[in-house]
């Protein structure tokens, strides 16, 4: 089955079960992709794992990205999944808002989640509930922020010892 094949198939699947939380199915790089909304993730995410001819078993990758300027949808989370015995891959994805960054665990669907999750957690402030053990797991506990928000600036303002002339700026 080739990938707009796929496609058109979980798009119907997953609208006949979940049509008021799909959002949209489209094609990146021609990689499926498939947008819903985040309090059915979870639901969506069991559904393409143990419906018989989907069976995406296998969870590759789970990642957050900041995007402040997308205003009541600055988080975005993406599961890229694959099943094994077809060998197709498709990515699921999510918005959170940034005052309410929380979304169901996928720990207990996938044991690997565990550690993918916190490290989004350390790295982005995303609260997976229901995870069995969501603290750091790369930064120091004491930190009270979350690096890789796009709330700093790059460089630090107050150094006088640069010459930008010698980078083109």
């Amino acid at each position: 089955m080739d990938n707009n094949t796929l496609k058109d198939s979980i798009e119907q699947a997953l609208k006949a079960q979940f049509d008021a939380h799909f959002i949209k199915a489209e094609m990146d790089y021609d990689f499926p992709v498939f947008t819903v909304k985040v309090d059915a993730i979870h639901d969506v995410l069991s559904y393409l794992k143990q419906t018989e001819g989907l069976g995406f078993h296998f969870l590759t990758t789970l990642c957050v990205i900041h995007m402040p300027d997308q205003t009541g949808a600055e988080f975005g989370v993406m599961y890229q999944l694959h099943n094994m015995h077809s060998n197709q891959r498709i990515r699921v994805k999510t918005w959170l808002s940034k005052d309410n960054v929380h979304i169901p665990t996928a720990s207990d669907l996938w044991p690997a989640a565990n550690w993918m999750e916190r490290q989004e957690f350390d790295f982005f402030g995303v609260k997976f509930d229901g995870h069995p053990n969501l603290t750091r797991i790369l930064n120091m506990d004491e930190m009270n922020y979350y690096p890789m928000r796009k709330e700093y600036p790059l460089e630090d303002g107050s150094r006088d010892d640069k010459n930008d002339k010698m980078f083109g700026r």
